[in-house]
């Protein structure tokens, strides 16, 4: 019998220490030709930080068309019903919605944004696909959080992503401030992996995308980590732009305020590290949560060509 080597053991019986990651943090260093807009010093602070904040990035004009396709979703029963759609475990109001780059063409364009997928593909050294996109909304006063974890220990068990190589792009539909809600990150905790103790259950997707309790870090590991690197939650105006390493730890906290808090989630997956079997999970979760068939490069879409060659700036 071959045994499969695990470079990222996770979901084990009892705790580990957390180790050193074994990939790159940005993967061009080395491969000249995906020299993109990121200069310097915005690629050394991805490196330290684990992730790069734009405030403002896209204009309220370019914003408020996805309102309008988002309430015609609302109003699709079928969608309404399907796996895709996740409700808020306390409200029942909707959580998120998964699969939006293939349910919208508007939402599809968005991931080919030039300076998005010059950055991204800049990050990752390769030409770049949709490994998953999501919507998570919090309504004023009962949009429930989300626990610490690393995107990729979840990738990575369950849906049989072999190597740190992937991005998430996270766009603010609403204003987020410190009352709603806003994404938490740990600064730094991208460069170790955590390991997570407990066996996956056969569909566990159909409970954790409610309430996260497997892939969530130990505290004494969380704690070290956040006493090492802080945690910073970035704020700003509808239109600002999040790109966060897929080992970054993050999380969130209750919308205790009366203002909702949507975001849009794409995540970016190099096409040579496309998807083997689940590392530590029965089975592959459903095509919507980890991509498996459509991992074509992704193409620039042409509304801003002018924009592809184009520098940006992170405020941090």
């Amino acid at each position: 019998m071959i045994t499969r080597l695990d470079p990222y053991p996770t979901r084990v019986k009892e705790y580990r220490e957390p180790f050193r990651r074994l990939d790159p943090i940005v993967h061009a260093r080395n491969q000249r030709r995906w020299e993109g807009p990121l200069d310097e010093v915005a690629l050394s602070r991805y490196e330290r930080d684990g992730f790069l904040w734009f405030e403002g990035f896209f204009s309220k004009d370019r914003i408020d068309p996805f309102f309008a396709e988002l309430r015609e979703m609302a109003n699709d029963e079928e969608l309404m019903r399907s796996e895709q759609v996740i409700q808020d475990p306390n409200s029942g109001a909707i959580r998120s919605v998964f699969g939006m780059h293939e349910i919208s063409e508007l939402f599809d364009r968005l991931t080919r944004d030039p300076r998005i997928l010059g950055m991204v593909r800049q990050l990752l050294g390769s030409e770049v696909y949709i490994h998953q996109s999501r919507i998570n909304d919090k309504y004023g006063f009962q949009g429930s959080g989300f626990d610490w974890h690393s995107d990729f220990e979840t990738w990575h068990s369950e849906d049989g992503m072999p190597r740190m190589r992937a991005v998430s792009a996270s766009l603010m539909l609403t204003d987020n401030n410190e009352f709603n809600g806003p994404l938490m990150l740990i600064p730094g905790s991208h460069r170790l992996f955590v390991p997570c103790v407990g066996e996956t259950p056969e569909m566990n997707w159909t409970e954790s995308l409610k309430a996260q309790r497997l892939g969530v870090p130990d505290q004494d590991a969380l704690a070290m980590l956040a006493e090492n690197g802080g945690i910073q939650a970035p704020k700003g105006p509808a239109g600002s732009l999040l790109l966060f390493e897929c080992n970054t730890l993050h999380a969130s906290n209750e919308n205790m305020s009366p203002w909702p808090r949507s975001n849009l989630f794409f995540v970016y997956n190099s096409v040579d590290n496309i998807l083997v079997e689940p590392y530590a999970a029965p089975a592959p979760r459903p095509e919507f949560l980890g991509t498996r068939r459509n991992i074509e490069p992704l193409t620039m879409h042409d509304d801003f060509p002018e924009l592809a060659g184009q520098g940006v700036s992170p405020l941090r």
